[in-house]
Order: structure tokens, then sequence, then C-alpha cells
């Protein structure tokens, strides 16, 4: 196959990239970067509404990672970056795509867990609505930007990925040395679900879904059973074989990152991979244990 990618410098991006080239696969990446490309790389630039078409053509898969990270403090500035980053990118994109002559069979794009908002002890599957919040409410335009493409015939995939494991980039990475330090505790009272998956299984979700032609619309990326933030604790101390026993209360987390904390650390997020499970998909990693020892 050859695969088109946005944002291949990111942490799937690059996992993503190292799948490829295992596989005998191609791919080519679009860059902002107009002045110095690579052979397998193509000019976008969302800001300004330009991509270069002619490079699009011909690709069997397309995977959209592209967009700013949510990390950090949310002031209106920030949350501005991030809804620009994914509505204008993911625009341009889908609109481009169902101009194209040939074009792709399927377009992978990602979305997030954060569609489904605080939603406690509820069991979430891709047939719950959407919850309420900044993140939710995002992860609903996010989407629905690439109506163009399934207009026009492509088969479009939502990817809704849950917190992604490994010690190269995301939570995981940010965590790792307050608990190295034996600094590390649960987030507000640890009840709250937390939906994880390693990115190996990232990286199988979206090879599976490409090649599962019935698979399209929303389709969670979390490992089987979600476990809750104090869980996720004490596998992680276990993992490092350090204590667990300095909480971040809410009021703290809040203090330190705002509505992202309300959103992203404490709000509960039970989600299950149902269509992943029932297209026969085989997690590589299901305990969480198992996951974390074999990333660090």
């Amino acid at each position: 196959m050859n695969i088109l990618i946005t944002g291949p410098t990111g942490l799937i991006g690059s996992a993503l990239i190292e799948r490829i080239e295992k596989s005998g696969d191609t791919f080519t990446g679009l860059t902002r970067s107009k002045e110095s490309l690579y052979e397998n790389q193509a000019y976008w630039d969302p800001e300004r509404g330009d991509i270069d078409l002619a490079a699009l053509e011909g690709h069997d898969a397309v995977v959209h990672l592209a967009g700013e990270s949510i990390a950090g403090r949310w002031t209106a500035e920030k949350k501005m970056r991030i809804e620009k980053s994914r509505l204008e990118g993911t625009a341009l994109l889908s609109e481009s795509l169902s101009k194209l002559q040939a074009k792709p069979r399927v377009v992978i794009g990602a979305s997030a867990v954060g569609f489904y908002g605080d939603r406690g002890e509820e069991v979430l599957t891709e047939e719950s609505g959407p919850g309420k919040g900044f993140l939710a409410a995002l992860s609903v335009k996010w989407e629905s930007s690439l109506g163009p493409a399934a207009q026009a015939g492509i088969r479009v995939v939502n990817l809704r990925i849950g917190v992604v494991l490994s010690k190269k980039g995301g939570a995981l990475r940010e965590m790792l040395l307050p608990f190295k330090l034996g600094l590390g505790g649960r987030i507000g009272d640890g009840r709250q679900y937390w939906s994880w998956i390693a990115l190996e299984d990232v990286i199988g979700a979206i090879y599976h879904c490409i090649e599962h032609k019935e698979l399209r619309g929303p389709i969670n990326a979390v490992a089987p059973g979600s476990i809750t933030n104090k869980e996720f604790t004490k596998a992680l101390g276990g993992a490092l074989g350090r204590p667990t026993v300095f909480p971040l209360p809410s009021f703290a987390a809040r203090g330190l990152l705002g509505e992202m904390a309300d959103e992203a650390l404490l709000a509960s997020v039970r989600v299950e991979p149902k269509k992943l499970l029932d297209t026969g998909y085989k997690f590589k990693f299901v305990n969480l244990s198992d996951a974390l020892g074999h990333i660090l």
C-alpha cells in the first residue's frame, strides 16, 4: 500500500512510519516545509489553505494525525490553536481528497475518547452519544470535518483514541519522572476511569481499519476493560518499583491546569473497543501491568 500521513513526525505518526517500512509499504508525509521537501514528502499549510493536490493522487489510504497537542493549561489562545489546527487541517484535507481523480479507499482521521465527556461508571461504545465540554464539542466538529471525503465515496473512519502509552511521548512520559522519584499518586479521588491503549495497538488498530472494509465511522481505539486512575497509579508504581503515596488533589490539579484537568485528568471515560473486537482485532496488550512492563 501507499499511505498518506499528516503529522508524520508526531508520536503516532513516527511509529506508523516504522510499521509501514517493516511491512514493505510506502508513505508520503505532508509537511509545511515547502523549501526542503524530501522524496516522500508533500507540502501543505492548513492555515493558508494551501496543499499540493497533485501529490495526493494515487494513495490507497490516508491517516490524518495532525493537530495541536492538548497538553498544558487551556488559555483562550491555547484552545483556539487546538480547535483551529484540527478543524482547518481536517477540512482542507477532506475537501482536497474529494477532488482527486484517484481517490484513496479509506481515510482514517484521529479523534479522541474525549468525545464522550465525563460519564462516570457508564460503559461507552461507538453507539454512545457525545458528552459535554470543550473536548466533546471539538471532537464532534473534528469528526464532521471529514464529511466532504465521505460524500465523495471515500470510506471514513474516526479513530477515537484513548490515553496512548509510550515512553517516547504523551501522558506516560510526563508521569515517569515524578513516579520514578517516588512522588506519584492518584489524581483526585482516583475513581475516574481512564481508557488507555499501548502505542503498538494504536498502530495495529490503524492497519486493521485500513484492511477491514466493513469498518467506517467511529472506532474506539482503547484496550478492553478500562481501569480507574487509582488502578493505573498502582500499576505504574509497581512497574517502576516505587511507592505511590503522594496524591494530587482535585483542587491542586485544577490550580495547575484549570479546565484541562477537569476534562483530561479528572473526567471518567469508561470506553470499550466494541467494533475492533467484533471484527477480530487481537490486542497485543490487554493487561496494563504487562503493557507497562514491556514499555518500561
